[in-house]
């Protein structure tokens, strides 16, 4: 019937399908719809052609419309449509709803006044229409009947809106309605009856509810008369400066207090940002809100590593949420807030940014939980610029150049936060920034002074412009070749590290897409792309040019050399169309060293890798690299661009080349002898000769060409047997000379040189240890160390101690480099992985599951013998069980079973050994914290103690306790006893902030209880006497002996 309907309405004329449609009756039609629209099948072209079969100009066909709204209306509300089809109705009703007579308006609008005021709405989505009859009810300009009489049609509307504002309207669907009124021309009366219906709501609502609602009923006005008092208020503090130094005093007071938070709000925060136009207070401002920023942090730190804590203390806003708050509110006109906003996020960047460089690393002079709320500081201030700059077109210019001048002139500091607002910044807007581009292409002219570090930084982060600003691209090009031939070393590094960005990120045309490399690319990933083909084609003369510019490199010292090895790889799975240059290229270097006899020995010519002038001997080629450069390019090349070659299409010339070579070197390398290196155990490594120097160039080069080939001949084994006997045998030779190195080094008679880093790629490392994990979780938890006779290496450790020394450190690599990750990993693990397993929650269980296996096998070692019981393997699984233990959520049954467990372990086990108790006893510590008060184990723990070294007054007898067995005469003191007074002076810190934050909150609130308080008054039978001391005492010597007597 739907289909014949639909076809009708095809036709020129609708006399047939009106003539249809009068034969069907109206219940027929409405459950014909009704079925269409629930089973989601053009439910629109239905509906549509009903309306063109019911012209409301007669009257059936107007009746028929009105029953095919109703009917619409309650479809919608009963919730059995997909969205997207209860979208396409309401939008169908929207149109035609000016088409209906001025009666059916009127009825279509108490059809929805009494759904209404009877509750019966279920989702409000009809409630989208509402507006649209009202509006066409007050353009028809016929008298109507309503009620006794007749009335015009705005008269009507008013009638319906004071029946509407008069009924009963359930909670859920206020702030829906309210938002409805927004799209209704009300009179100045009409308005009058809206706001008091919805300030009689206000009492019934949750308090969540009420900010939305506020937001209907013109929030937009309200922003903007804040800022208009907020410029009353600044105008009057200039006028008397006392009462700027009052604003001052009392928030100065509250912070002092320990409730600053509680004290200011984002329209206070405003107010104080537009303060510090005034030069008198600018500076106390700033210091104010700098101290509150990283004081809100810390207090945040100390209350989620502390359940006590978050059982006592309410939860408030953060300060670093406000600020942020006050940033989106200053779009409305607060311009005299913006410069605050500017001054604000540079001061919090400058001042708990990374600190100075020490060795070439960023170094933290505070301890590692203090830096946490520094770093937390220091990404607030980036947020800060970053949304003013997306908000406020005017202070663009300064927040660029402020941060360029930076990145520009600190360069002996750390200046990533300040490159990673920048990436930010264009990577928001490159095409916008084309405006300011002048003062990008002047930080230009400094990048041969600038250290090679931050000019790759700065480099990526104006990538993004560099696609779309030909001006910044043509101008950074000039610099670059001119720095290509400086006098000064890091300049030339500089020039061959920003050719290879542009290498990288202007691609040939026929390039393959970043989706079809292997890896993530290097750099960050530019939303802006406007290559045609024509550039794309243009790019292809670019890139040669500059390929030719990259070969004169190749005769420079080694450092150059070796960023172009390390930066071609990068360039040619982004530009496969360079494959050619590229691998030619490296093809005629590495022939330069390379010996093409069969037979010769060794294969590579090592002495014209070694550079010597007088006295001074130095590398003057990389060999390792460039053959690390080689292999990676040839796999990548014969695995992503020959599987798209044409099937006629010849192997490249250059590719079988470079094949036969590496095959050549490796079967040649296993053959060769130390002796063959001039590097066996009688060779002199020391730094202080000559002979010593190039020895130890000649061993790096040797040890590292066999890193390259293992790591090749296992890319393409194919798990063939011959070519892991390969791998094995380069292993060998590899050993060897390291072996002779440490040995030298061990002597302590020769100062020998650093190790060097891996030639491993991060692929092959996870390759190698995606294998060898599942084989240390099997072997470590199949084969217990205790049954092992066999399979020592020369250091006594057992294969069993090795897989668990693996598994430790792979754990905690996880956890700290790959947080997000951590389902994905722990998922991995579990070979019974059932793939209709909820997501949520599974963290904590997955991570149970191997917690109870590790907890197995330090039970067996408990268990053991004393004289097989092994300190190392117990440390070492109690290390595993800390960094398990942290992915359990803390109010899950598991966290609970992991504390009970280690509570118990620590009860029942005397074991004597220092460095497993203090391991078990900070895992203890660690989960007691994050569960309760951990004061009755200290008064447990203090007491054992106190049992086993006896009291300082020697006739004092003390009775012993064995609360916990693992407190012993060895390891009670320093070990056990350090740790409870490490615990106890955290505690002390704890109750000390909660004392300094309940005075604050007290001496506030005269009559009012605080929340705090509240909070507190609330939980005081839960804490028993520990409660009511918080509740009464003031006193914090008399709070802290009170929790040390009660335990509790």
């Amino acid at each position: 019937m739907d289909q014949k309907i639909i076809s009708l309405a095809a036709e020129k004329t609708a006399d047939r399908l009106q003539e249809f449609l009068q034969t069907l009756k109206e219940d027929d039609l409405a459950n014909l719809l009704q079925n269409q629209a629930v089973k989601g099948r053009a439910a629109g072209a239905l509906l549509r052609a009903i309306f063109k079969g019911s012209p409301c100009s007669e009257e059936a066909g107007a009746l028929r419309r009105l029953k095919i709204y109703v009917c619409c209306i309650r479809l919608v509300e009963s919730g059995d449509l997909q969205k997207e089809v209860a979208s396409e109705i309401i939008g169908l009703l929207m149109l035609e709803a000016h088409n209906f007579p001025g009666s059916l308006l009127v009825e279509l609008a108490k059809e929805f006044v009494g759904a209404i005021k009877e509750g019966s709405l279920t989702n409000g989505k009809s409630l989208e229409l509402l507006p649209v009859i009202l509006t066409a009810l007050v353009a028809n300009k016929e008298n109507l009947d309503y009620g006794k009489g007749a009335l015009s049609g705005e008269e009507c509307k008013k009638q319906l809106i004071n029946t509407l504002c008069s009924g009963r309207w359930d909670q859920q669907y206020v702030i829906q309605l309210t938002s409805m009124f927004k799209d209704v021309p009300l009179t100045a009366e009409e308005v009058e009856f809206v706001v008091e219906k919805v300030l009689r709501m206000f009492s019934k609502l949750n308090l969540q509810e009420i900010p939305p609602l506020v937001y209907h009923d013109g929030m937009s006005e309200l922003r903007h008369v804040e800022g208009t008092i907020i410029l009353h208020i600044v105008f009057a503090i200039k006028l008397d400066c006392e009462l700027g130094r009052e604003l001052l005093k009392h928030l100065k007071v509250a912070g002092q207090q320990g409730d600053f938070s509680n004290s200011i709000c984002p329209f206070s925060i405003a107010l104080l940002l537009s303060v510090t136009r005034i030069q008198r207070f600018e500076e106390q401002v700033f210091d104010l809100l700098k101290a509150s920023v990283v004081k809100s942090f810390k207090d945040l730190q100390l209350l989620q590593g502390s359940k006590f804590l978050q059982n006592l203390v309410p939860h408030r806003s953060c300060v670093s949420t406000m600020i942020l708050e006050v940033v989106k509110n200053s779009v409305h006109s607060w311009d005299h807030v913006t410069q605050g906003l500017v001054e604000l996020g540079f001061i919090l960047m400058d001042s708990y940014g990374p600190k100075k460089i020490l060795d070439g690393k960023s170094s933290e002079t505070s301890s590692g939980l203090s830096k946490i709320p520094n770093q937390h500081a220091c990404k607030l201030g980036a947020n800060i610029l970053l949304e003013t700059f997306k908000i406020h077109e005017m202070i663009r210019q300064e927040i660029l150049e402020q941060v360029l001048n930076r990145v520009v002139t600190r360069a002996s500091s750390p200046i990533s936060h300040f490159l990673d607002l920048l990436s930010d910044i264009i990577m928001y807007a490159p095409l916008v920034l084309q405006s300011c581009s002048s003062k990008i292409t002047e930080t230009f002219e400094y990048l041969s002074f600038l250290p090679l570090q931050t000019v790759q930084g700065l480099l990526k982060a104006v990538q993004p412009l560099l696609k779309v600003s030909m001006s910044v691209r043509d101008s950074l090009i000039l610099v670059l070749r001119k720095a290509m031939f400086a006098s000064q070393l890091d300049a030339r590094k500089s020039a061959v590290a920003g050719f290879l960005l542009l290498l990288k990120n202007f691609k040939v045309l026929g390039s393959l897409s970043s989706s079809q490399c292997s890896q993530s690319i290097g750099i960050s990933q530019v939303h802006v792309d406007v290559h045609s083909r024509y550039n794309s084609v243009a790019n292809e003369t670019f890139c040669l040019e500059i390929m030719d510019s990259l070969r004169r490199c190749l005769g420079q010292q080694a450092d150059v050399r070796l960023m172009l090895y390390e930066g071609f790889y990068d360039v040619l799975r982004r530009n496969s169309q360079l494959a050619n240059s590229v691998m030619q290229t490296l093809l005629s270097q590495l022939k330069q060293f390379y010996e093409p006899g069969p037979d010769v020995v060794p294969p590579l010519k090592l002495e014209a890798c070694i550079l010597t002038q007088g006295d001074e001997i130095s590398l003057q080629e990389p060999l390792g690299h460039l053959l690390c450069c080689v292999q990676h390019c040839l796999v990548w090349y014969k695995s992503r661009v020959m599987p798209l070659q044409q099937e006629e299409e010849e192997e490249e010339e250059f590719c079988q080349d470079l094949e036969e070579m590496l095959e050549s070197v490796t079967s040649r390398m296993i053959k060769s002898e130390l002796e063959d290196f001039e590097l066996d155990k009688s060779a002199d490594f020391s730094q202080s000769t000559s002979v010593g120097i190039k020895n130890s160039i000649c061993a790096s080069l040797v040890m590292g060409i066999c890193e390259v080939l293992i790591e090749y001949n296992f890319s393409i084994s194919n798990f063939s047997k011959n070519k892991f006997e390969e791998v094995l045998s380069l292993f060998m030779c590899y050993k060897k000379l390291s072996d002779i190195l440490n040995e030298k080094a061990g002597k302590g008679k020769t100062k020998t040189a650093n190790k060097m880093d891996s030639f491993w790629s991060m692929k092959f490392v996870s390759d190698l240890l995606t294998a060898l994990f599942r084989v240390f979780l099997w072997r470590y938890t199949s084969i217990p160390t205790s049954v092992e006779d066999l399979g020592k290496n020369e250091k006594g450790k057992s294969i069993s101690l090795l897989c668990l020394e693996g598994l430790q450190k792979i754990f905690s690599a996880v956890q700290q480099f790959y947080q997000p990750k951590v389902h994905q990993f722990l998922r991995a693990l579990d070979v019974t992985d059932n793939e209709g397993e909820e997501v949520e929650g599974s963290v904590t269980h997955r991570a149970a599951f191997q917690i109870r296996q590790f907890q197995r096998s330090l039970l067996n070692l408990l268990s053991s013998q004393e004289e097989d019981f092994h300190s190392k393997e117990a440390l070492l699984l109690v290390t595993v069980l800390s960094s398990l233990s942290k992915l359990l959520e803390p109010s899950s049954p598991q966290f609970v079973q992991m504390l009970s467990w280690t509570s118990k372990i620590c009860k029942e086990n005397s074991q004597e050994d220092a460095s497993f108790c203090k391991g078990l006893m900070s895992l203890l510590f660690s989960l007691h914290g994050l569960y309760k008060s951990p004061v009755t184990l200290l008064r447990d723990l203090s007491q054992d103690i106190h049992g086993h070294l006896g009291d300082i007054d020697q006739d004092v007898e003390v009775e012993k306790t064995d609360h916990f067995a693992v407190v012993n005469l060895r390891t009670a003191a320093p070990t056990v006893c350090l740790l409870v007074l490490s615990q106890a002076e955290k505690v002390l810190e704890e109750v000390d902030w909660l004392i300094t934050k309940l005075k604050g909150q007290v001496s506030q609130e005269i009559v009012s209880v605080s929340p705090g308080v509240s909070e507190l008054r609330r939980n005081s039978e839960k804490y028993g006497e520990v409660g009511e001391a918080v509740r009464f005492s003031s006193d914090p010597p008399m709070l802290l002996f009170h929790f040390l007597h009660t335990g509790k």
